[in-house]
């Protein structure tokens, strides 16, 4: 032992490692802290420290050292999260957090029960529930909390142990864990709660108009079969009055007497159909659900804030309107009500209720668009949820004006372009006019892959191929022989032993195991939504049945739940 220690120094000094002193032991504590304040798995810090320790040319201590080092970082991590909230336990949040464990009369469950319940369809009543979660949320101020001086791991992991424990389990707990636990659930579950509610919007009114649609088809379906006996009889009088050998004379005593008759021209005029609306009648199905949307929009438009950019500035006010005339239980549109985002399809509804003088009409065909365009709009983006993540801002995904300022230099050397927003400017107009003038000597050359034709309109040509030279071509086919083959399933699974990503697809309620049954359905899964090889390719790869392949995610869990709600 002690010549293979002399040599574990000797190789040590020449690879000039160092051996696991007091600073080098003080400097891992500080890098388990910091990553405990992100991750509690104690086999991942052990591995996270041993990775550490090789980046810093340190020799390990005994596994001993470490599991203990692992295990004081995780308890100063626990002390430090409260330590950063504790300014947030103010006597009064502590009772509203210990209210969450307790059962509640008027709901039958704990609040904390209650919160961990999602919707199971996007009916008025879900809606309406959510809407009831997001108002008790908002007076517990759970929307206004700052947690930023937490990592954002260590939130998702709080929040995450908070839904798995039961109520009874929370209470046993300290004071020092269960307050940060309970006050990130609540924080979490209001951003949730929000977007939960604009989705389940979304979902309703487009349940509604998909049910429109299908009735529209039915009656322009019903439409054309009675238009059948209409297109015969308009047969049979072109019959008679394109033969040229009836006599011009006689062609209206044949429509009108033994040819065809008067109780079928009658009868024919009688069953006669209005004209068909711009949109084949699609709004006026949709009218018919009128009642089922004022079941749960106002309350929508009442709980959820919106913004959005000059786009949709007139399709807000209407949103205000709305709200307004909810409120106050008004009737009548104002006249000053803008109606610029509603499609030109619908536009005809409107002049024809205002024409007529029929408010009542005027209101309902006005607030369909504003609901149907704001759906839209908060799908483009257009329109955004304050507070929101799925709903968010879309600059909130781009830099902010003081990242922009420290980066604008660099990017600019990198791309060739002035820094300054004048010269930027000239510089592309110059650009432009010199493109322009060897566009008009294309055009004028008339045998360009830009050419007029004889209408004056322009007309492109495909761009053809990119010719691959063949020695680039052999020299791809011997790299790819040289490489070996590596399956996707293979890559997956060595993947997730290295990351374990597959760790992150949580279930909503809070279910930790991991079977490799379960494993091995989740790359299944992955592997089905994000390429084309088929469910029979991927079954036989997995291992798996093809009845198994094809459920969704949400039946793989075992659970009857939409697969948004499954996994996170």
């Amino acid at each position: 032992m002690k010549t293979r220690t002399d040599h574990l120094r000797l190789v040590a000094k020449y690879l000039r490692w160092r051996p696991a002193g007091s600073p080098e032991l003080k400097e891992l504590d500080e890098f388990l802290l910091a990553r405990a304040m992100e991750h509690d798995s104690p086999t991942l810090l052990f591995r996270l420290a041993g990775e550490y320790l090789i980046s810093a040319k340190v020799l390990r201590p005994g596994p001993v050292t470490v599991v203990k080092r692992v295990a004081h970082a995780r308890e100063v991590a626990r002390q430090e999260t409260f330590d950063r909230l504790a300014h947030e336990f103010t006597d009064e949040r502590r009772v509203g957090l210990g209210g969450l464990l307790v059962t509640d009369p008027a709901i039958g469950m704990t609040r904390l029960r209650w919160l961990g319940k999602g919707p199971v369809e996007a009916s008025p009543a879900e809606v309406k529930a959510e809407i009831a979660k997001l108002e008790f949320l908002r007076g517990m101020d759970a929307h206004a909390l700052d947690l930023s001086v937490l990592p954002a791991e260590r939130r998702r992991f709080l929040a995450m142990v908070g839904r798995r424990l039961t109520a009874q389990a929370l209470q046993r707990r300290e004071s020092e864990r269960r307050y940060p636990i309970l006050l990130t659930l609540v924080a979490q579950s209001a951003t949730e709660v929000l977007d939960e509610v604009v989705q389940l919007f979304d979902q309703a009114v487009s349940a509604r108009e998909s049910k429109a649609a299908h009735r529209m088809r039915d009656a322009l379906a019903e439409r054309a079969k009675s238009g059948e006996d209409r297109q015969a009889l308009l047969d049979a009088i072109l019959a008679i009055v394109a033969d040229p050998t009836v006599p011009d004379e006689e062609v209206g005593g044949l429509i009108r007497g033994e040819r065809i008759g008067w109780e079928r021209l009658r009868s024919a005029q009688s069953g006669a159909l209005p004209p068909l609306p711009r949109d084949h009648g699609h709004l006026a199905a949709l009218k018919g659900s009128y009642g089922y949307l004022r079941q749960f929009t106002p309350q929508v438009l009442e709980a959820v804030p919106f913004a959005g950019g000059t786009a949709a500035v007139h399709l807000l006010t209407a949103v205000e309107i709305l709200r307004e005339l909810n409120a106050t239980s008004a009737r009548k549109v104002p006249a000053d009500a803008p109606t610029t985002f509603v499609p030109a399809r619908w536009r005809g509804y409107l002049k024809t209720a205002a024409t007529r003088g029929n408010t009542s009409a005027y209101r309902h065909y006005w607030e369909l668009c504003v609901l149907l365009a704001l759906r839209d709009a908060l799908r483009a983006g257009d329109v955004w949820v304050p507070g929101s993540r799925r709903y968010a801002d879309p600059a909130a995904y781009l830099l902010t004006p003081a990242k922009w300022a420290d980066q604008r230099v660099e990017f600019c050397r990198l791309v060739g372009k002035p820094a300054d927003a004048t010269t930027g400017l000239a510089q592309v107009a110059d650009e432009l006019h010199t493109a322009l003038g060897e566009l008009e000597q294309t055009l004028t050359a008339g045998d360009g892959p830009v050419r007029l034709d004889e209408a004056g309109d322009l007309v492109i040509s495909p761009l053809s191929a990119e010719d691959i030279p063949a020695e680039a071509v052999a020299l791809k086919a011997e790299l790819t022989e040289m490489l070996p083959f590596a399956p996707i399933v293979s890559l997956l699974i060595e993947m997730d032993k290295r990351t374990g990503f597959l760790d992150c697809f949580t279930d909503a309620g809070g279910k930790q195991a991991r079977t490799p049954e379960l494993k091995r359905n989740l790359i299944a899964v992955l592997i089905a939504y994000s390429t084309n090889l088929g469910l029979t390719r991927i079954a036989d790869a997995c291992g798996i049945s093809y009845d198994v392949l094809a459920w969704t995610p949400s039946g793989i869990c075992g659970r009857r739940r939409c697969a948004r709600r499954t996994w996170r």
